[in-house]
């Protein structure tokens, strides 16, 4: 401990001696560059880094939510390229999926609804995120609005979830 403290205090010494010595001169820096947000790119790079993230997500965390970095980016790279090309199919099935996954049912079950047709996978995802928000709202007490997910939720695919959520209706 006390070879650090003097060591430091060396050090500060040398540092404020050689400030008093040295000569003033200008200096210029030029700013790094900035890096490329997703706002920035095509909606084709947005694409390929929502996947490129996604993938690196799956690996680096055990469970998948938005507030965890690569999923953020992921998901936020996947609006972008959705976004900026709103006609793109696969665009905006790849940020429903990621909505899913990262369980923002909400975002998830809004993409689902806004596309016309579903693939059998896309209905598994868009199903289990209706299941989902009935249970929630099931569980705060409004009747209407759990129906109107299971119903539907039911009309994607019908699932054990959504049956048993069904039940539970009056």
């Amino acid at each position: 401990m006390k070879k650090i403290l003097i060591l430091t205090a060396f050090a500060l010494g040398s540092l404020a001696a050689a400030q008093d010595t040295t000569t003033t001169t200008t200096e210029t820096t030029t700013a790094a560059p900035a890096m490329m947000g997703p706002e920035s790119m095509s909606p084709a790079d947005n694409f390929a880094k929502a996947q490129e993230y996604a993938t690196q997500a799956d690996v680096a965390y055990p469970l998948s939510f938005y507030d965890r970095t690569l999923w953020k980016a992921a998901v936020d790279s996947a609006y972008y390229a959705s976004a900026t090309e709103p006609d793109n199919r696969d665009y905006m099935a790849y940020l429903g999926q990621l909505y899913t996954k990262t369980q923002w049912w909400i975002n998830a079950y809004n993409v689902w609804t806004k596309m016309d047709t579903l693939s059998d996978d896309e209905k598994n995802w868009a199903s289990l995120s209706a299941a989902k928000l009935a249970y929630i709202a099931l569980n705060r007490g409004d009747v209407e609005t759990a129906r109107a997910y299971v119903n539907q939720g039911m009309e994607w695919k019908s699932t054990p979830s959504l049956e048993a959520i069904a039940a539970r209706l009056p």
